[in-house]
């Protein structure tokens, strides 16, 4: 059985998005986000840099949600959330699949660490609106891409686990405009879905929130 170490509100959502959608059995450990729980040497065994997702499967431990995503796919996915690699969707499953932490993911940390992280006296407004404006820029293609589609893709895929969940926490910090009217209704169509609504409150009772 995989286990999933899980921190709330961070890209370990994916992971576990990914294991309820799949309706595998998983167990789950949840660290909080303090220094104590995620750099830990017991955690820093698993993951030198103290960070979350990691998973174990057997004699597998590995970190890094995208890989950890294929991985689950590639060994579990009964459900057909990665297309054939010869249909029409996979060249497009790809490119969203990767452009969120390639274009989506390097300003939302920027404006993580300027909201959340940093305490107020080390603020810069400067980097944070820099951050805004270039996630803004980001999301622009996949706004325009969602046209007339429920998922990236048309069907729900793995894509989704990804930049789907990069989108609903853009929109959650409320940086997604209302001009985007397209990742507005995405975001509703991925919030509605039962295996996200189970993932995303996974260890929230005793968490100290990133958003």
């Amino acid at each position: 059985m995989i286990k999933l170490y899980l921190t709330p509100s961070t890209r370990a959502g994916r992971v576990a998005w990914l294991l309820e959608e799949l309706e595998m059995e998983y167990e789950l450990e949840v660290l909080p986000f303090t220094k104590e729980g995620l750099k830990s040497p017991e955690h820093r065994s698993r993951h030198a840099l103290g960070r979350v997702p990691v998973i174990e499967d057997g004699d597998v431990s590995i970190f890094e949600s995208g890989a950890i995503i294929q991985y689950i796919l590639d060994k579990y996915d009964d459900k057909g959330l990665k297309p054939d690699v010869n249909s029409s969707e996979y060249p497009y499953y790809l490119q969203w699949f990767h452009y969120c932490e390639g274009m989506v993911m390097p300003p939302m940390n920027q404006i993580v660490v300027q909201t959340v992280l940093l305490p107020p006296d080390r603020r810069d407004e400067t980097v944070l609106n820099q951050a805004m404006n270039l996630l803004s820029k980001s999301l622009s293609p996949v706004n325009s891409f969602l046209e007339g589609k429920d998922y990236l893709i048309g069907n729900f895929s793995a894509a989704d686990c990804m930049l789907g969940h990069s989108c609903f926490m853009a929109n959650r910090f409320g940086t997604v405009s209302d001009e985007m009217g397209n990742i507005k209704n995405y975001v509703k169509n991925i919030e509605s879905r039962p295996a996200f609504q189970k993932a995303i409150m996974l260890g929230t009772e005793n968490a100290d929130p990133l958003g």
